[in-house]
Parts: structure tokens; sequence; C-alpha cells
């Protein structure tokens, strides 16, 4: 698997994420700073969500061969500002998470347009609590 960086708001699955693809118990974990595991970072959302700290996820993005962009599909914000990836010299991929959460496929749609506007070329819609797509996922990090 690529060393995989994630980057998201607080509370959007970035831990979750991680547990499923490690095969870990799916428990809440609040992470409260950069965490390195096997070929994943897990960002805390704080990075993004202050834009002082955004210096710190480029430095960070150093050690990673793709970055991950999560946004939640039951968060509306605009999380990610417009072209938001050129900030990367990495590849890029939008993970739309938690769409068993979602209450119209609308919904879905509107949370991927957020992450294409941040500019990633491609959106996996994701559940890593119901195990949806994470195959699919898995396979694009490959």
């Amino acid at each position: 698997m690529k060393r995989t960086m994630f980057i998201g708001a607080i509370g959007c699955g970035k831990t979750t994420l991680t547990q499923r693809i490690e095969n870990h118990q799916i428990k809440y974990n609040k992470t409260q700073a950069i965490e390195f595991s096997s070929n994943i970072i897990d960002t805390p959302g704080e990075y993004i969500e202050h834009h002082n700290m955004m210096s710190t996820l480029r430095v960070t993005s150093m050690d990673a061969d793709i970055v991950v962009l999560l946004q939640s599909v039951i968060d509306k914000r605009l999380v990610f500002p417009a072209g938001f990836c050129s900030m990367f010299n990495k590849p890029t991929l939008g993970v739309v998470s938690k769409i068993d959460l979602a209450a119209d496929p609308q919904d879905i749609e509107y949370s991927k347009k957020l992450l294409l506007s941040a500019g990633v070329k491609k959106v996996i819609p994701i559940s890593a609590v119901k195990d949806i797509n994470i195959d699919q996922l898995e396979k694009e990090l490959n």
C-alpha cells in the first residue's frame, strides 16, 4: 500500500478509516497529534480547521505517497478551500465518508463537489463502519 496521508475535519472518519484498513477494532479515538502507522499518516482535524496549522500538513505530506482528503457526508461545511490540493506535490484522492448516514443521495453528490473543488481528480464514497467501498479505496491505494 502507498504511504497514505489522511486529511479532514474533526470527526470526519480519518481514524476509523485507518482502523478499518489496518484491520483493527473500530473504536472512537480522538487523534491529538499526527499519528504514523504502518502505511498511514492520520492527521488531527484541527490541522485543517485552524488555517495557521495548514503549513504542518504540507510539511508532513513529504512523507506520503498520496494525500487523501476526507469529507463527511453529514458535514455541509466547506472544509477545503478551492484549489487546496495545489499545495501538495503528491497525487491526491477524495473520499466522501460516512455515506451510511446520508439522508439523501444528493448529500453524497454535494460532498463530492466540495472535494472536486479542492482539486482532487477522483472521489470514492465510503463507509468505514459499514465496510462500504473500502475494497475499492484499498485498490486505489495499492
